[in-house]
């Protein structure tokens, strides 16, 4: 028995070829920038991380039998961690360590949690390799200093926030603005204790670049609801989270009254 097809529009023909696209693309970088660090860019990184002044604990959680990228994630931060004494890392088997994941939300692997004293809900899942890897090791840094430059401004917009915010930024190792998108993401979810945010790389889950249809990278999707295409500015991004909490920002409030 032959399953009848329906026909394709033209606009879901595009979608299906840009996710392709995007997916091939990030498939042939992922398995090479997923090695061991070449030297010039283990330099630079050490340099980076001697600079931290506050602890940073990695977490990651894996399941080598199962992931195909397991294996190059834990390598690559095992290497991170060796580069300073003020940055470890926790390694837990996704289903061996059930509590934990459940603990952290983590539901797939490779996943890196980024933390300091405590969890502000900061995530990559899959290799943090390519333009990615910068994007982890300034959070790093942000989250040793405790701090981050976020404009006050934007800040100040979210003060009144009272819906919890869940921020996933679609990424590809290839994408040269995906990390600005990320890095605002990070800081936002830092700053704010009701929002979390993390980063996924699509080539490592093509089921989520079909279920958000993700037509271009870097792709942020907020709360499930709020989408939008390429790195905007942070005050873009509370614009949309107040949009997705359903809240205006602060002074088109005060103009109403």
């Amino acid at each position: 028995m032959t399953a009848l097809r329906r026909p394709q529009s033209v606009a879901g023909k595009v979608l299906s070829f840009s996710i392709l696209l995007i997916l091939a693309v990030g498939f042939w970088w992922t398995a090479a920038a997923a090695e061991v660090l070449a030297e010039k860019d283990r330099a630079k990184i050490e340099a980076q991380l001697q600079d931290l002044t506050g602890e940073v604990n990695m977490v990651m959680f894996t399941q080598e039998l199962e992931c195909q990228y397991c294996t190059q994630t834990r390598g690559l931060l095992e290497e991170l961690a060796s580069m300073s004494d003020r940055l470890t890392l926790s390694v837990y088997d996704l289903v061996a360590d059930a509590a934990e994941a459940k603990k952290y939300g983590i539901d797939k692997i490779p996943a890196t949690v980024l933390m300091a004293d405590q969890d502000v809900g900061i995530r990559y899942f899959g290799v943090p390799a390519g333009y990615e890897l910068n994007a982890l090791v300034e959070t790093i840094q942000d989250l040793s200093r405790n701090q981050t430059d976020l404009e006050t401004e934007a800040l100040a917009d979210l003060e009144n926030l009272s819906d919890d915010i869940h921020i996933q930024v679609f990424v590809t190792p290839t994408c040269p603005y995906c990390p600005g998108a990320v890095r605002t993401a990070y800081r936002l979810a830092q700053e704010h204790d009701r929002i979390r945010a993390e980063g996924v790389e699509v080539v490592e889950f093509p089921y989520l670049a079909t279920r958000y249809q993700v037509r271009g990278v870097p792709m942020v999707v907020i709360n499930e609801q709020v989408s939008f295409v390429g790195a905007r500015s942070s005050s873009y991004f509370v614009e949309k989270i107040l949009e997705a909490a359903g809240m205006e920002k602060m002074e088109e409030r005060e103009e109403g009254r």
